[in-house]
């Protein structure tokens, strides 16, 4: 008898549940890649092959790739491999199947240091000691559990704060274009970013009274440049904040499949540092585009039926385990804020990926290229950009009291002035009304002043009402 069990006897049902380890222990081992496609891997003659299980391929040169079953046919399974399929060979290629899902190690070490877009550390570092192994899809938050955001991040921006305050807690993200400084935006709210500092007593949120605590930064970049990540690297390391990141490096060089795996490792890592190491963290994602690509490349090569510019029909809800994976819990101090940014193939708003980044997030920073081009910095048009949270994260008690009405007034003013530019360029300067020039003049203050922070300027929230009402002096308060 073995563990109780007659192994002469034959199994009866009440013993079924402890022979479920046969198919994973030990671990099945198969030369059965029977074609590769793309980025995908089809084996025959798989037994017991599980969803999203978790594939360890060995090359015939030795190295060691791993991948995930996307789908089960029978007893063929199809396998997206994380490092690219070059090298795999049909005949000599050995695939061990592991039993379980895709799980990141998480550690508070984890802090300071530099991983590629697998979790692996490139940092020249040793490997991290994990505290526990998480599911890489996290775990879903239930809605009734979930706090509502309503502490104010403030960046040093006027345009984000005044006119579109970050709640804590909020998933946002930056709407830019190749060629645009959205890099140095998302930087600069990383450097500047902390609550907004309110005199003893007058703070809605005591439990925030105590300024800018415990806070760490996720970095995710997928798909970009090696010029990208050494400014991210470089601008956390003169500011003195790197001990606090955590970077995960998809590089344009590296496997387009694994961008499909970044964001999820990245995100694992914030949720252990939110909600159970308790820190305000803020998770920024470039570039989402890049993402997106990566996914309608996998979509292709299973051949799936296209949708709009051929990304798959279900990118809403693949963006959306992203994106909803923000926010803060009952019973945990700690917060996730996303700023996901993504280039807009040919600056097309209406393009399938901020078409949808925009249904899921809570607004969105708008990165404009006529502001850019006119050396305006940082250029955001406060037109398109939104924050759909602001409502609950302003007013007194939280900023000043006055700040849902400079807000609307700006955007007034804003909006005229804009319709009456454009009908000078068509009657010109002497048909304008008096009213109108005044508009006008209000519009190259506002550009001028309110909307241009240098580099390193950091307006606390009340500096920028300030500047806000002296750009509206001749308009009704």
């Amino acid at each position: 008898a073995v563990h109780g069990v007659d192994v002469n006897q034959p199994i009866t049902s009440a013993k079924t549940a402890a022979i479920r380890n046969y198919t994973t222990q030990p671990r099945l081992i198969y030369k059965t890649v029977t074609g590769v496609n793309g980025p995908l891997v089809i084996l025959n003659d798989v037994k017991f092959p599980q969803f999203s299980e978790i594939v360890q391929i060995t090359l015939p040169d030795g190295s060691k790739r791993s991948g995930q079953v996307l789908e089960i046919t029978r007893n063929k399974a199809v396998v997206q491999v994380f490092e690219g399929t070059s090298g795999i060979d049909a005949k000599n290629t050995i695939c061990e199947f592991t039993g379980d899902i895709l799980r990141s190690p998480v550690s508070e070490d984890m802090l300071g240091r530099i991983f590629n877009g697998s979790g692996k550390p490139i940092d020249k570092g040793p490997p991290v000691l994990a505290e526990d192994f998480l599911d890489i899809n996290g775990q879903p938050i239930n809605p009734w559990s979930r706090i509502y955001p309503e502490e104010m991040i403030q960046t040093g921006i006027s345009a984000i704060d005044v006119m579109n305050s970050i709640a804590r807690g909020q998933k946002i993200p930056i709407f830019s274009a190749a060629g645009l400084p959205h890099n140095e935006i998302a930087a600069q709210i990383v450097r500047q970013g902390g609550l907004v500092k309110l005199p003893a007593g007058e703070r809605k949120h005591a439990a925030a009274e105590g300024g800018n605590d415990n806070f760490a930064i996720v970095f995710a970049a997928m798909g970009v440049n090696m010029e990208t990540a050494r400014f991210f690297k470089q601008d956390f390391e003169e500011n003195g904040s790197m001990e606090n990141v955590c970077l995960f490096l998809n590089l344009a060089n590296d496997p387009t499949i694994e961008r499909i795996i970044t964001p999820r490792i990245a995100l694992t890592a914030a949720e252990f540092f939110a909600y159970q190491c308790e820190k305000h963290v803020l998770v920024v994602l470039t570039d989402m585009s890049s993402y997106a690509e990566a996914l309608r490349e996998v979509s292709a090569a299973r051949e799936e039926v296209p949708g709009r510019r051929g990304f798959p029909g279900y990118m809403y809800t693949d963006l959306a385990t992203i994106y909803e994976r923000a926010g803060r819990v009952e019973g945990r101090d700690g917060s996730i804020t996303q700023i996901p940014i993504l280039t807009m193939p040919n600056d097309d708003i209406t393009h399938p990926i901020p078409d949808l980044t925009g249904y899921i997030t809570e607004g969105q920073i708008y990165v404009d290229r006529q502001l850019h081009n006119r050396l305006i910095y940082p250029p955001i048009n406060v037109l398109p950009s939104l924050s759909r949270l602001m409502k609950s994260a302003i007013g007194t008690g939280m900023t000043r009291e006055d700040h849902s009405d400079v807000s609307n007034q700006l955007y007034a003013c804003y909006a005229i002035g804009k319709d009456v530019q454009a009908m000078k360029a068509v009657v010109g300067e002497e048909a304008l009304s008096s009213d109108d020039l005044l508009y006008l003049e209000f519009l190259i203050k506002f550009e001028k002043n309110f909307i241009t922070p240098g580099h390193y300027e950091n307006r606390t929230v009340f500096e920028s009402l300030d500047i806000g009402w002296a750009a509206s002096p001749y308009f009704p308060s």
